[in-house]
């Protein structure tokens, strides 16, 4: 069996730039480029399968016609998404519902997520959590525009995590680049989008001020993270979040100098992203290239595998279904 090695879904974003292509060298579309979708099944944006018998199709298709390779999951859909962000210009202000809200008013997945900042301009920072006591404070604050005093700023570094539970109010800024790992979903409530004006459309942007008050956790609370590291042959590997901190998904960042022979051991499968350097992936006497920005899923049937190599990886499983 062959790992799944995917192309990423590029989506345009007016606070996007130019990084995607020239630090992973993915050919993407002309203009301002935010995202790349580097392994994902959802709906229309998904990643498309790049080589073997597979080749063409969809990360969604081949989820739903070859359930084997999943480990035949319960989940009707590919339940994790993982980008590569490119901030050129600061995102808008924003937060995401959990699972419940999210299933009775959008028809869709909630959406908790995280960051690992491959990149950070001197004086980047992270906007995450707020400084309001109650829900009625910070309806007030936002009704204000108290921007500066309702925000939590937190300064970022190259190899920072932050992982961000549904209900964080969040954004990146200019000058960071992630890679972001979350639920399947795109479900994204609106708070503040620094009063920009859409040069297509010639309007601001929507905002969800309502939804966003109703979702948002009050007061903040900043995740209490497990964050340890092992060393396992020449690999060191530390592990960022899992459950029960995190019941959506497991993640690791995974150093390597030499080779690590290792396995699926109780996960259904994975995805692996090349944030640094390169090697190989070698299975059932089979090899494959692995280089900065290559994204891959290793199916179920891959029992056993072996990395080689000098490179770091950013790997994720599903939760606990």
């Amino acid at each position: 069996m062959e790992p799944i090695f995917l192309t990423p879904y590029f989506r345009p974003k007016i606070w996007g730039g130019r990084k995607l292509n020239t630090i992973f060298n993915y050919n993407i579309p002309e203009g301002k480029v935010g995202e790349a979708w580097i392994i994902s099944g959802y709906k229309d944006d998904a990643s498309t399968v790049t080589e073997g018998p597979l080749k063409g199709k969809t990360l969604r298709e081949v989820y739903h016609e070859h359930p084997e390779l999943f480990g035949n999951p319960k989940s009707k859909e590919f339940p994790l998404l993982v980008k590569f962000l490119d901030a050129n210009d600061n995102l808008s202000v924003q937060v995401h519902p959990d699972d419940d809200y999210a299933h009775k008013v959008e028809n869709d997945s909630g959406k908790t997520e995280s960051w690992y900042v491959l990149q950070a301009d001197p004086g980047a920072y992270l906007i995450y959590g707020h400084h309001a006591k109650t829900r009625e404070e910070l309806a007030d604050m936002i009704q204000k525009g108290e921007w500066d005093k309702l925000l939590r700023k937190v300064p970022i570094k190259k190899g920072d995590f932050f992982y961000v539970p549904a209900g964080t109010i969040h954004a990146l800024t200019k000058g960071s680049l992630v890679i972001e790992t979350q639920q399947s979903s795109d479900v994204t409530y609106r708070l503040y989008d620094y009063d920009r004006v859409d040069k297509k459309t010639g309007k601001k942007r929507e905002l969800h001020t309502q939804k966003s008050i109703d979702v948002t956790t009050v007061p903040h609370v900043d995740p209490k993270l497990n964050v340890h590291t092992e060393k396992d042959q020449d690999a060191e590997i530390k592990t960022l979040v899992e459950p029960p901190v995190s019941p959506h998904f497991y993640l690791w960042q995974i150093d390597l100098d030499g080779t690590w022979k290792t396995g699926l051991k109780n996960h259904p499968y994975l995805l692996v992203s090349v944030i640094s350097g390169s090697g190989k992936l070698e299975a059932d006497g089979q090899s494959w290239d692995l280089k900065l920005g290559t994204n891959l899923i290793i199916p179920n049937e891959m029992k056993n595998f072996t990395f080689t190599g000098k490179m770091r990886i950013v790997m994720s499983a599903p939760g606990e279904e």
